[in-house]
């Protein structure tokens, strides 16, 4: 097996046309660092900047996705990299896709193009995937807002990560006291944008990529992407999921009943996510947030192009199953059979 890598988030990405997507604290590397003891456990070589890293502390495990880091791990023979931080174009990876490295995650490119929710969503909506109706609020809108509104709404990120920053606004007042503290602190740039509120259940169904995948001791090759068993979300907080940095995720969220999973609304959102992550390209595991509506239909209303991999892999981190790995035991993968399937889909690239 060749040599890899894994790599996190070592700094803020640029922005882009005025929109900042935050940086998590520790930039991916406590996910990171999960992923790479896993693999090194089941004898996977995996190259760290340290040779006997600590347990409990997650950089020892990872190489930040700088000139440096990349170049560093390089040096030590690596072959693949896994691409566990925040992607966009001119990313400093993409200065290394013609040496015949390979490669597990997006392309940065695709992740440029699709974090930006307002272009997915636009693209999602023309090709009749049911998102929530949208508007995106400017800052110089915000100055006078004038925009005619039905409450509730959700409040979001142009180029978010996960729940955080997702607030349920219930009143205009509301709505211009939470685009005030926004816009003065400069946190996302200089636009975000409103959605109507679905007061259905909501799921999050992770889509993989079509490839060659080993389920039940057979290899099964999927010739378009294909869904992961749904798992819904409970206890939400002011009726937004909590963000997983601060409620482990096994708390509020289980698969699917068989029967749930059975039903012609959950059969009806599998298609509208393939179709989803057809369109955009998909190269590794993305997570699609659905909610449904007062008669039960599934909308989509946020797609995830890097889903947090967590997962128990070192003594201290045992109820930290992300998402994607709570839908993947259904199918009876544990931990390290999620992190092997999706390594067996790394890719090349030419500059």
């Amino acid at each position: 097996m060749t040599k890899v890598a894994i790599l996190y988030q070592a700094q803020l990405p640029p922005e882009k046309d005025g929109i900042q997507k935050p940086m998590k604290p520790g930039g991916y590397s406590d996910s990171g660092a999960d992923i790479a003891s896993q693999l090194i456990e089941q004898d996977i070589e995996v190259v760290t900047p340290i040779t006997n890293p600590n347990p409990s502390i997650d950089k020892d495990w990872v190489f930040p996705d700088t000139k440096e880091g990349i170049e560093t791990a390089l040096k030590r023979g690596v072959k693949v990299f896994w691409l566990n931080t925040v992607l966009y174009e001119n990313h400093p990876i993409e200065n290394y896709f013609n040496r015949g490295i390979e490669f597990v995650g997006q392309t940065p490119k695709l992740a440029d193009v699709f974090d930006d929710k307002t272009y997915t969503n636009n693209l999602l909506k023309s090709n009749k995937i049911p998102i929530p109706e949208t508007k995106i609020i400017t800052k110089q809108d915000s100055i006078n807002l004038s925009l005619e509104l039905e409450f509730p709404l959700v409040l979001k990120p142009i180029r978010g990560r996960g729940s955080q920053g997702v607030i349920k606004i219930e009143s205009k007042t509301e709505l211009t006291e939470n685009l005030h503290k926004i816009f003065s602190e400069s946190s996302y740039g200089n636009a975000v944008y409103i959605e109507r509120y679905l007061s259905g259940q909501e799921i999050t169904i992770t889509i993989m990529p079509k490839g060659n995948y080993q389920i039940d001791d057979k290899i099964e090759y999927f010739d378009r992407p294909w869904c992961l068993p749904a798992v819904k979300r409970f206890n939400h907080k002011n009726g937004i999921a909590p963000y997983n940095g601060l409620v482990a995720v096994m708390e509020n969220s289980q698969v699917l009943s068989d029967d749930e999973l059975q039903t012609k609304e959950i059969k009806e959102v599998y298609k509208h996510c393939i179709k989803s992550a057809e369109l955009i390209g998909i190269k590794a595991p993305i997570r699609i947030d659905c909610r449904a509506n007062n008669n039960g239909k599934y909308f989509l209303f946020d797609l995830n192009l890097k889903p947090n991999m967590t997962g128990p892999s070192r003594p201290h981190r045992k109820n930290q199953d992300s998402l994607t790995l709570l839908s993947a035991r259904k199918i009876g993968w544990n931990y390290f059979d999620l992190l092997s399937n999706m390594l067996n889909q790394r890719w090349k690239a030419t500059r």
